[in-house]
């Protein structure tokens, strides 16, 4: 799954976003430890989408096409992710066609709504609010 590479990933590019900065696959790969290919085809994703923007030259780099604002997690995983429930196997929508739609109507359909309807409502910009929170909270201090 690409989907928490792509998070990841974005967080990190939202840092530099503001300062209209571009930042490169391995520059996120060293900082999150992440495998620079693993990136790559998050980012490759990401562009396809409409997430993210590029440069070309040898050091390529993205930036967010957004503001962080405006980038739904809904949105990323429309990019990164083609479908949160494939169908079942051929053999199953050929051979049980009332399975198939068993399971789509009572359970996949509901899921897909439920996603959506969570997903719509965060924003990058809320998650990155969230890692400042946690970055300050892990700080120890010290008196003399």
């Amino acid at each position: 799954m690409v989907l928490p590479a792509a998070f990841s990933g974005l967080l990190a590019s939202s840092e530099h976003y503001r300062n209209g900065e571009y930042i490169t696959v391995i520059s996120i790969a060293e900082k999150l430890g992440i495998s620079k290919i693993y990136l790559e085809q998050s980012f490759s994703l990401l562009k396809r989408g409409g997430i993210v923007t590029s440069t070309k030259g040898s050091q390529v780099g993205y930036q967010l096409a957004r503001t962080p604002r405006e980038i739904t997690l809904l949105d990323v995983m429309s990019a990164v992710e083609l479908s949160l429930f494939e169908p079942t196997e051929e053999t199953v929508s050929e051979k049980a066609p009332e399975v198939e739609e068993a399971m789509r109507l009572v359970a996949f359909d509901k899921m897909q709504v439920a996603i959506q309807n969570a997903t719509e409502k965060v924003t990058l910009n809320e998650l990155e609010t969230e890692v400042q929170k946690h970055k300050q909270g892990n700080g120890y201090m010290y008196y003399i």
